[in-house]
């Protein structure tokens, strides 16, 4: 069961998309202080030739992330660099595991993949996201690495959001 319900995200977005530049500026501040690994993550895709235009994309996401992580009502660990490897080594293995499935395999292999996610409708939103934008084609390496680095991003709140679950059971 997600801890990130949809109608907390939805909360989350509609508060970040009502933010004046303080507010995010902030808010990214507190993500600094909290969850700099993720941040980094994110930063860190402009050496890898994201534009700034697109850049705003997974920050919101992380924004948006964030302040529903915040909302949730649970004691989130620091994500560790360690855990954003882990997540991404078993993000890249299942993308390399769909490569070359039939159109039908590829369906299941992903839902699938979102049925068992730990936080689904973060992954939902993340995709539309991507989509709403026109970053899911990977046309460019700059757009490979903007999907892989927001989808290690939900993946690694969702890694998170099954280690608080397993810690209350």
């Amino acid at each position: 069961m997600a801890l990130i319900t949809l109608a907390v995200l939805a909360e989350a977005a509609r508060v970040v998309d009502r933010m004046n530049l303080d507010g995010r500026v902030r808010l990214v501040d507190e993500v600094f202080a909290h969850q700099p690994n993720l941040l980094a993550s994110v930063l860190v895709l402009q050496r890898f030739g994201v534009s700034l235009p697109h850049m705003d994309v997974p920050i919101h996401i992380l924004l948006v992330s964030f302040r529903a992580m915040k909302d949730c009502g649970q004691h989130w660990p620091v994500i560790s660099e360690a855990t954003q490897e882990a997540c991404l080594h078993r993000l890249t293995s299942r993308i390399r595991f769909a490569e070359g499935l039939s159109p039908e395999l590829l369906q299941q292999a992903v839902q699938q993949s979102i049925d068992q996610h730990s936080e689904p409708h973060l992954l939902a939103f993340a995709y539309g996201q991507l989509r709403d934008h026109d970053l899911l084609a990977c046309r460019t390496d700059a757009e490979k690495h903007l999907q892989l680095a927001t989808f290690n991003l939900v993946d690694c709140i969702g890694w998170a959001s099954a280690q608080i679950q397993r810690a209350s059971l």
